[in-house]
């Protein structure tokens, strides 16, 4: 079984370091994007949008952009970002001939993706803050939370980017697999509305939980059935973070 050490710190340190360097670039998007999104779907659609139950619209997709902007933030990171440093920058490689190892290098590269999640679910947090869809002191966890799905989606990210051939490929795991879940899990509509078979693929996307849980933590309607979600993010992020161990290796072997 790989494993990586406590090194893969240092990984994480000359990422972050870079991203310093760069933040006035990396700063603004999560802030804007989500802003034009909550006033375009939730303020204009949502003014024809009735779900039922007393709740609006706007208070249903608020918790739901806050999962995934940090689910694409640890995607694009772990997709984009550490192609770039293997392929381009060739910066793996510079880092292998030191004491650090391969596993060291991809336990980085997933620590990092999942900080980069953290920060934009904060970031998005700052944004709804205002329009009061942030109900419960609950919602404090919810970085901790996108931690630990952003360290599910870095590894999904690392394991396609283990095959992919060129940086043009991402374009198949965008289309092919992030705009499905950003559809498709929650964030824009609730499940239950659609038929049987749409819901069991739904109900089986990762960002699904996230999305609940995140919703339920805003809300400050935790209980014990989302327990289960919990369970199933963290599962999912320890099977997909071996397998990009395993597959980035063969990967930077060859």
């Amino acid at each position: 079984m790989p494993h990586a050490s406590r090194r893969a710190l240092r990984v994480w340190q000359r990422n972050r370091d870079v991203y310093l360097r760069l933040w006035r670039a990396e700063l603004m998007p999560p802030f804007f994007e989500s802003l034009v999104i909550l006033l375009a779907m939730g303020v204009g659609l949502g003014a024809y949008v009735n779900l039922g139950g007393g709740g609006s619209y706007l208070q249903f997709i608020a918790p739901g952009l806050v999962a995934s902007y940090a689910m694409f933030a640890a995607a694009f990171e772990c997709t984009y970002g550490s192609y770039f440093r293997m392929e381009t920058q060739r910066t793996f490689d510079a880092i292998i001939a030191t004491p650090l190892s391969i596993e060291d290098v991809i336990a980085g590269e997933v620590l990092w993706g999942a900080t980069r999640a953290a920060w934009s679910s904060i970031a998005v947090l700052a944004v709804i803050s205002p329009f009061g869809l942030v109900e419960s002191w609950w919602a404090v966890a919810v970085p901790l939370l996108a931690f630990g799905a952003g360290v599910l989606f870095s590894g999904i990210a690392l394991v396609f980017t283990a095959f992919a051939p060129t940086l043009t490929s991402f374009n198949y795991f965008i289309t092919m697999f992030l705009t499905p879940m950003f559809f498709f899990s929650d964030v824009f509509f609730p499940l239950e509305g659609l038929p049987a078979g749409l819901q069991a693929f739904g109900r089986l996307l990762p960002l699904t939980p996230f999305a609940r849980l995140t919703r339920a933590l805003t809300e400050g309607r935790f209980s014990a059935s989302h327990w289960a979600d919990v369970a199933y993010i963290a599962v999912l992020a320890v099977v997909f973070f071996y397998a990009a161990l395993i597959l980035m290796r063969r990967r930077l072997i060859k």
